[in-house]
């Protein structure tokens, strides 16, 4: 029961900040409301793959295309709170590789670890959103 509220908690944050950017944000925010969404539905089904050796290899490959992904708009957008979710992932993608490399068993500092930055990431881009809001309100109050 426990486990259920948290993974019920953890969509409700990853839809109700992928609804804000689709509200409040801009195109870049827009795109990594979907880049999140699709990643976390993608890490998502791995978890339900039975066989565990190949898990830990498929949630390296999803952080780093997830990684690669914000990089690529972090290189074409260039916006700080972009810049701050890129750090954030790549210590997301550190973590992955420590566990894969060392053949460590995912524990409580794992679980700590990848959550928190999930949550970062997600704080960036309500961070974005609200600063593309606050952008779009001064240039239409800036025109009249």
């Amino acid at each position: 029961m426990h486990l259920d509220l948290l993974i019920l908690f953890g969509w409700s944050l990853i839809l109700g900040v992928s609804l804000l950017a689709w509200r409040l944000g801009g195109r870049v925010e827009r795109q990594v409301a979907i880049l999140v969404v699709v990643m976390s539905l993608a890490i998502t089904l791995i978890g339900l793959i039975p066989d565990k050796a190949i898990q830990k290899p498929s949630y390296f490959l999803v952080d780093g295309l997830f990684g690669a992904g914000l990089m690529i708009m972090a290189m074409r957008y260039t916006t700080a709170w972009l810049g701050v979710a890129v750090l954030l992932q790549a210590a997301q993608f550190s973590l992955h590789a420590y566990y894969l490399v060392a053949g460590k068993l995912y524990d409580s500092f794992y679980a700590m670890v990848n959550n928190l930055v999930s949550l970062g990431v997600l704080v960036c881009l309500a961070v974005g959103c609200v600063l593309a809001w606050r952008k779009r309100r001064r240039d239409l109050a800036g025109a009249k």
